[in-house]
Parts: C-alpha cells; sequence; structure tokens
C-alpha cells in the first residue's frame, strides 16, 4: 500500500449534469474520486526504511510535471524543484525537493500493471458521462480501436517493449493498454487488453490487418461486441474471396471527398450483405463484407513536384474489410467514419506521444521506467481530452505557465467539458 494514503473525497464534489434524455446520470464512486486517491491505490514498490518522500505526492507531482511539458526524468525533478514551498505542499510534498535520482528509481520501479489498472478504471468511469452525447448519433454504441506502438528508445535494451492500446474512438482517451511480452505478438494479447475494458456489449472494435483471426471473432461475439478488421496478404484466401467479389455490380455505398495535407482524397465506399446461404466467406460471424476505394491526387502538381525533385504522380489503394454487424446495424455512411476512424489512434495518440511528448526521443529504457512514462503520457493525453482540450502542445504550454492550474487537475475534482 502507499506510504501516504490520502483522504477520502467529499460528498460534495461538483456533479455533472446529464446533456443526454432520459434523466440524470448516476454518480458513482469511482467518478468522485480525484486523481490523487487514484494515485494512492498505487502500491509503493520501496522499502520502509531510508524513505525520506512520502511516494503518492511523488507520483502526483510527475504527473502534474507532464501536464507542464516536462518529457524527461531531468526535467521532471527540474519542474518540481523549481516549486514553492506551498505548491510543493498541495501535492502533500514536505522538507527539501526530491532529488532526480529519487524520482527516476521511483518510476523505474513502479509496477505498470498496478499503475494501468487503477488510472485505467478511474478514465472509463469518466468516459459514459463525457460521451454520452456523442454516442448518441452513433446508436449508443461506444466504437474502440486497437493498435500496437513499439518505443524506439527500448530497441537496444536488454528487454524490447511493444504497447497494445486502446482508444475511445468519441473523446480519444486510452482506456487500456498492455505490454505485448517479447517471446509473443499482439494477436495473443488482445483478449487481454480488452479485459480492461470490462463489459464490451454492442461495442464496435475496430483493428488492423494483423487482427483478422477467426478465434478474436468467436471471442468477441461471446462478449457481445463487434469487430471490423481489414484483410490482407496474412489472411490470402479470404482476401482472395472479396476480391472476386461482384464489386462492379454493387452500388456506391458512401462517397467523400477531403482536402487536406496538401492533397485531395476522394474515399469511396460499398458494403454487401454476407450469407451463408450464399456461401459465405468462412470467416465466422461475418456479416457485411466492404472495399473502400482511396484516390488521393496533390491539390498544387507543380509545386509539389519541385519540392520532391519528381513529378507527383495519383495515387490509388483498394482495401478489403470484414464487418460483423449486419446491414440493419451499420449503414455505409457509419463503416466509413468507424474505419477512417480507426487511425485516429495513431494520429491523436501514437503521433502526439511521439512528437508532442517527445517519447521517441526519451532513452528511458532502465526497468519499469518506459512502460511507466508511456502510462503517464497516456493520462495526460486522456485528461487534456476529457477537460475539452482539442490541441495538446497548446495545452502543455498552458499549463507551464500556470502551475497553480496543473496541480489543480491533479488534486482537485475533473470537471469534464465534452
Amino acid at each position: 500500500m502507499p506510504s501516504s494514503p490520502i483522504s477520502a473525497v467529499s460528498d460534495a464534489l461538483n456533479a455533472h449534469p446529464s446533456t443526454a434524455a432520459g434523466g440524470p446520470i448516476e454518480v458513482t464512486d469511482r467518478d468522485r474520486r480525484r486523481l490523487l486517491e487514484v494515485l494512492a491505490l498505487v502500491p509503493d514498490p520501496r522499502r520502509r526504511r531510508g524513505v525520506r518522500h512520502r511516494f503518492t505526492p511523488l507520483l502526483a507531482a510527475t504527473v502534474c510535471a507532464m501536464l507542464a511539458g516536462a518529457r524527461s526524468f531531468a526535467a521532471i525533478s527540474e519542474w518540481v524543484a523549481d516549486l514553492t514551498q506551498a505548491a510543493r505542499g498541495e501535492l502533500g510534498l514536505t522538507g527539501v525537493a526530491p532529488a532526480g535520482t529519487t524520482l527516476w528509481r521511483l518510476l523505474t520501479a513502479v509496477d505498470p500493471a498496478a499503475l494501468q489498472d487503477a488510472l485505467g478504471a478511474w478514465l472509463r468511469a469518466r468516459l459514459p458521462r463525457a460521451n454520452r452525447s456523442v454516442r448518441r448519433r452513433l446508436r449508443g454504441r461506444r466504437v474502440l480501436a486497437v493498435d500496437g506502438k513499439a518505443m524506439r528508445a527500448t530497441v537496444r535494451a536488454a528487454a524490447r517493449i511493444h504497447l497494445l492500446g486502446v482508444l475511445d474512438h468519441a473523446s480519444g482517451v486510452v482506456v487500456g493498454q498492455v505490454n505485448v511480452d517479447a517471446k509473443t505478438n499482439e494477436i495473443t494479447c488482445l483478449t487481454t487488453v480488452l479485459e480492461q475494458v470490462g463489459d464490451l456489449r454492442d461495442t464496435v472494435i475496430t483493428m488492423d490487418a494483423l487482427h483478422c483471426q477467426t478465434a478474436h471473432a468467436q471471442w468477441l461475439h461471446e462478449q457481445g461486441a463487434h469487430m471490423i478488421v481489414c484483410v490482407k496478404g496474412n489472411q490470402p484466401g479470404l482476401l482472395k474471396q472479396l476480391k472476386a467479389l461482384p464489386w462492379k455490380q454493387v452500388p456506391v455505398g458512401h462517397d467523400s471527398t477531403d482536402q487536406a495535407h496538401g492533397r485531395i482524397e476522394r474515399r469511396i465506399l460499398k458494403a454487401v450483405t454476407v450469407t451463408d446461404s450464399a456461401g459465405g466467406l468462412g470467416f465466422p460471424h461475418a456479416a457485411q463484407a466492404v472495399q473502400i476505394v482511396r484516390r488521393s491526387r496533390p491539390i498544387n502538381p507543380k509545386a509539389t513536384a519541385k519540392a520532391k525533385g519528381k513529378k507527383k504522380r495519383r495515387r490509388n489503394e483498394t482495401v478489403y474489410a470484414i464487418v460483423t454487424l449486419g446491414a440493419d446495424q451499420a449503414s455505409p455512411s457509419e463503416l466509413a467514419s468507424w474505419i477512417r476512424g480507426h487511425w485516429m489512434i495513431e494520429n491523436r495518440l501514437h503521433w502526439v506521444r511521439d512528437v508532442t511528448l517527445g517519447e521517441d526521443l526519451h532513452q528511458a529504457r532502465t526497468g519499469h521506467g518506459p512502460q511507466v512514462l508511456a502510462i503517464l503520457r497516456n493520462l495526460v493525453i486522456s485528461v487534456l481530452r476529457l477537460t475539452g482540450c482539442t490541441n495538446i502542445a497548446q495545452a502543455l504550454r498552458h499549463y507551464s505557465r500556470h502551475t497553480d492550474q496543473a496541480i489543480l487537475l491533479v488534486t482537485g475534482p475533473l470537471t469534464t467539458s465534452q
């Protein structure tokens, strides 16, 4: 248990009114917990002898420093050292500021599984209230994206770290994450990470082609969940069947054109119902087969050719997917939105961690340090999203200038604005 338990939160915390029809949302004890109290649930990995600083305040100070833009162990310790005595007192830190080596030893020894369990449960408890108005437009369904990410700093370490995460489409909040053991791969860890989410009934899971596995489809069906998964060369027989379907005779279900990143991209989606009486696909619980044609061209071909040093050609790409939702449960426009939304986990999580929070540049590779910092980066991103921040870099700059507000996010009640 932590060396310093945090006192129970008052019953007078702000109750967030519901914006959805059907009456107020029940507020549970988990909803009422402040982040500081949740951090107190993480066990202290240190021995009692020789402890000068309490565990929970140190962990809370680390989170505050990362909310203020600190990227490394050194930056975190410097941020804590620069705090006034009053600010350190708000976090529960007493006496002299902790040394950088103290924080480093602590963060490399924290149990990542316990940290993920505590923080993941707290974040998931906030989503029903934060996302309810959004999910009304999604027929009440929760849509989750699953994807993995290797930590570049650990490539030369004794144990490489590859994390499999789950992101909520509607909010951009990380609701689960596990470390993929070096002796296995993402396929065997899918059920483990989704078990962290809890009840999966009527949840749509979007996945890349690696998880196009019959065992996954069967397990999700048993949980009452649905899957949307791309099909590529790792399932050659299934891919051949999908390509052989009479797509030219299938009408266009959804057609959209977007202009961004110097190019114009058009996406054409066709969906066809798959039935066992018509032969099926041999993939369990498959209800629809989907073909997506992506066509992109540069907005200004001459400028693009000059910048690249060669002529930029148009790009055409055809992607196939399997959906376990029937046509009456998911329209082509919804499928197009969910399939495209899967890449949100790359743009709103992996890219933010790598570039904005400097994960690729950080050289932490000792003990549990890399995984613990990755969990805390997920927490920072999720907390900022729950409070309504749409630009993570801008939010970090804001909290770097307003230390008191960064501390309040951890020690006070979190008010969601989604």
